[in-house]
């Protein structure tokens, strides 16, 4: 079991951390589904879910765009979608450690 997964458990949390981070935040709801909604100074973003929607919002903070342009989230650097390995790596979880 990993120490954090995302749940409906975990929503109110996400939701709490991205109105600290001054966003507002509201939801659109839908037939086909619930839409997230943020916003903050005229950057908005949409998710299928809170925890997507911090995850797009922890993009936008890491990459800083001074403007808005096209593909501004882009990052290139590696080409990594395609290489994420398929196995998990020899590691020990915080949860199995003593403490």
């Amino acid at each position: 079991m990993p120490v954090l997964s995302e749940y409906s458990n975990v929503h109110n949390t996400a939701f709490n951390i991205l109105v600290k981070k001054g966003y507002r935040i509201w939801i659109e709801k839908d037939v086909m589904g619930d839409l997230y909604w943020a916003e903050k100074d005229g950057w908005d973003f949409l998710a299928d879910s809170p925890c997507a929607l911090l995850g797009l919002i922890a993009i936008y903070e890491f990459k800083n765009p001074e403007k808005y342009h096209e593909y501004w989230w882009k990052d290139d650097t590696l080409e990594l979608a395609e290489k994420v390995i398929q196995v998990a790596p020899n590691y020990v979880s915080v949860i199995e450690k003593e403490l």
